[in-house]
């Protein structure tokens, strides 16, 4: 699994290890049922804290899109509605970068209605 943290950009590390590993279930580039790299294997990779991994492992569990299986590991979830994780994890970046942006809650759901609403071939 190829991972990298862009020093550049406004998104934390974890913020970053989450849209990367949800991007790669999404594209079929992780499958389920998937091993993932131990929380210490992938901090030492980049460089990173391990409680850094250890979040964004967490949240990716909170989104359903991976599970942890105790001493075995972190694996990319096996049941549920992909689809459905996979909105959630957007939503969740989303709104992360709406509160980046300081944008107000109620003009982000408009932005959200409004792109729902268009025309995707227009």
């Amino acid at each position: 699994m190829l991972l990298s943290i862009d020093p550049v950009t406004t998104a934390a590390p974890f913020e970053q290890i989450r849209i990367q590993i949800a991007a790669l279930v999404r594209s079929g580039g992780l499958l389920p049922g998937t091993r993932l790299p131990t929380v210490r294997r992938l901090a030492g990779d980049l460089g990173l804290a391990p409680n850094t991994v250890a979040r964004s492992y967490r949240e990716l569990e909170s989104d359903g899109i991976i599970e942890t299986r105790g001493r075995k590991g972190s694996f990319v979830a096996r049941h549920g509605n992909a689809n459905e994780r996979l909105a959630q994890a957007a939503a969740a970046t989303y709104a992360d970068r709406i509160r980046q942006l300081g944008i107000l809650p109620e003009h982000a759901i408009r932005f959200i209605q409004a792109a729902l609403k268009s025309d995707p071939e227009s």
